[in-house]
């Protein structure tokens, strides 16, 4: 009896010695809230690779596609706020779904905690080149003398690129109609084909056919240059004063409620595994220039402050949810 009463109070310890381990004392759940192969599930892969190494515990990656990022997100937002249930999103859609859905069960802000941005993807406005103009200003010019003629490809509805589109129209007074595709891929298809005169697209993507003639580089639509391409200048730099959209993001974010303690831990840990050349390299190549250093408290910044500029960009553009 007395070697039973002792199992069970040793069984009965194992969970608060657990508990009393250092964060993570057991695998962690990564929600990809799209399917395989994408842009957020390729960088959760690697970053998940890293975070195994550095942190000592499994990181598992766990691939919830639906409703627009929707389901994956829901479930890391009812999650237990204790680290082991985290979301690797992008923004846009996470900081846009709101303005074009009436049914986004959380809130992008309110219902989660930031923990690190991983990196950010220049999105730049590039034209066919056999549109007879070399420069925004040209291109400017040529949109007013032929209003509704020209229409601009992006990767689809409520993407960071169509209100870079909403806000040019807007700031500029040109009409444009906005072509949506299933992915960025398939809009940059008809730019270079010229099926579509105007894109709004990831830098990394455009640049070859910049290179290759096919394509004209007017400029960059975030506030800052690109460190791919450092002498390509903003949209405002080229003609449009004050004119910048919020940079586009891959993210590391947790349920709301996540102790500051285990937010410092998995930040430490993203900030080792950005340091390594590799993890720098696949990042990279899907599109994305790592953050150096990345900080929860910029991230929550970035993303409450991207959400009030598309608010308003939305209502400056008469787009209402469905």
């Amino acid at each position: 009896m007395k070697y039973l009463k002792g199992a069970l109070a040793a069984l009965c310890l194992v969970p608060l010695m657990a508990a009393a381990q250092p964060f993570p004392n057991r695998p962690v759940r990564l929600v990809v809230p799209f399917a395989v192969g994408g842009a957020a599930d390729t960088v959760a892969r690697a970053v998940a690779q890293k975070l195994t190494e550095t942190l000592g515990q499994s990181f598992i990656v766990d691939n919830r596609a639906g409703a627009n990022s929707m389901i994956g997100s829901e479930l890391v937002a009812r999650a237990e706020p204790d680290g082991y249930t985290l979301l690797m999103q992008l923004g846009p859609p996470h900081n846009t779904l709101p303005f074009f859905s009436r049914n986004v069960p959380y809130d992008p802000v309110k219902d989660f905690t930031p923990v690190a941005i991983i990196g950010t993807a220049p999105q730049a406005m590039v034209v066919n080149a056999a549109l007879p103009v070399r420069d925004l200003k040209e291109f400017l010019a040529y949109a007013k003398a032929h209003p509704g003629k020209l229409s601009y490809g992006t990767s689809g509805v409520g993407s960071s690129q169509q209100l870079g589109g909403e806000l040019l129209k807007a700031a500029t007074g040109i009409d444009m109609t906005h072509v949506p595709y299933k992915g960025g891929s398939l809009a940059l298809n008809d730019v270079v084909g010229g099926q579509v005169q105007v894109g709004i697209l990831v830098l990394s993507n455009v640049l070859p056919h910049v290179k290759s003639g096919r394509l004209r580089l007017l400029g960059v639509l975030q506030a800052e240059r690109a460190k791919a391409a450092p002498e390509v200048p903003t949209l405002a730099q080229a003609g449009i004063p004050g004119f910048a959209v919020p940079d586009t993001w891959v993210g590391l974010l947790g349920p709301a409620g996540m102790p500051a303690a285990v937010v410092d831990r998995l930040r430490a840990g993203i900030d080792k595994a950005l340091a390594s050349p590799e993890l720098q390299a696949r990042l990279e190549t899907a599109g994305f220039e790592v953050e150096a250093h990345p900080s929860p408290g910029k991230f929550a910044r970035l993303l409450a402050g991207s959400v009030d500029t598309y608010r308003d960009i939305v209502a400056k553009a008469g787009i209402q949810p469905e």
